[in-house]
């Protein structure tokens, strides 16, 4: 666990953070609202803690992406959350296309009285300008292309990626600045890290994937037991994480020769099928938890 910063500050490239930052920074006059987008299943690990400092007072949508694979109950206590801060919060599913609508709807929503005033100045009335941010891998090049109604232009999700100002037509007379808006998340708290770990948010090299899936299962035994038991035939859970990656493994004749038990195998098995949402709908943590700390 020492080396996790270590190996974080390779896969996230400190030096373009601050370009990153900046180059919001200066697009902002140019925006009349900002959609922060994050990962229904972890809300506050995927979320920019610097976010709100540098959107300056914008107005703000928050999309929940990936809410097909959250557990319902959870998802509706972040929008909770989000509503008494006075955000609506929307719940997606970016490759279906589901709540795209809500979004369009909310950005005109919150930009209401901007473009009142902007037309009683005597201006013509303009598309909104929308800016979309995000931290790697939670979905915004989906959610654009389903903003676009078609591929969209190059949305490279990759950090650091700079090129020149590019409005993009949306649905609904939007117009979205097309610029890398990619953010990271906060790398001081271990819970965090391993939560964009578990989703794939960031490379599983963070850890080892067996020290991962162990991590992963050691949090399945404390907010998701009955999807684990149910997931892998199990009629009771070990004491602890190992004892249950072993019963998982036996029960899937995850062996080398000799019989002995191939980890390896196991570990990725286990993190795939959290990722592909097949150990059931499981959102990994709750405002309760997490909100100030």
């Amino acid at each position: 666990m020492e080396n996790m910063n270590d190996s974080m500050n390779i896969n996230w490239y400190p030096g373009h953070m601050k370009k990153t930052k900046d180059l919001l920074k200066a697009n902002l006059k140019l925006i009349d609202v900002v959609v922060e987008l994050l990962d229904s299943r972890i809300p506050y690990s995927s979320k920019n803690p610097d976010i709100d400092k540098i959107i300056q007072g914008k107005p703000k949508v928050v999309v929940l992406n990936k809410s097909d694979m959250a557990d319902s109950v959870k998802l509706k206590m972040w929008q909770d959350y989000y509503s008494s801060l006075g955000i609506k919060a929307i719940p997606v599913n970016t490759i279906k296309g589901e709540g795209v609508d809500r979004i369009i709807e909310e950005c005109k929503n919150v930009t209401k009285e901007k473009m009142k005033s902007l037309i009683k100045k005597g201006r013509k009335e303009r598309p909104i300008r929308v800016m979309i941010v995000g931290v790697p891998n939670v979905g915004k090049s989906s959610l654009i292309n389903r903003l676009t109604g078609k591929k969209s232009t190059q949305t490279g999700d990759r950090p650091g990626v700079t090129k020149g100002k590019q409005w993009v037509k949306l649905k609904g007379n939007l117009e979205l600045l097309d610029t890398p808006g990619i953010l990271w998340p906060k790398f001081d708290d271990e819970q965090v890290a391993l939560n964009l770990a578990f989703t794939r948010a960031i490379k599983d090299e963070v850890l080892d994937v067996e020290t991962l899936a162990l991590k992963l299962i050691e949090k399945l035994m404390d907010i998701a037991p009955e999807n684990l038991k149910r997931r892998y035939k199990l009629n009771e859970l070990g004491e602890t994480p190992l004892d249950i990656m072993n019963a998982i493994g036996e029960k899937r004749g995850c062996f080398m020769a000799g019989r002995e038990l191939d980890y390896t195998r196991i570990a990725n098995m286990i993190l795939n099928e959290f990722r592909e949402g097949k150990i059931g709908n499981i959102t990994l943590e709750i405002p309760d938890d997490v909100v100030d700390k």
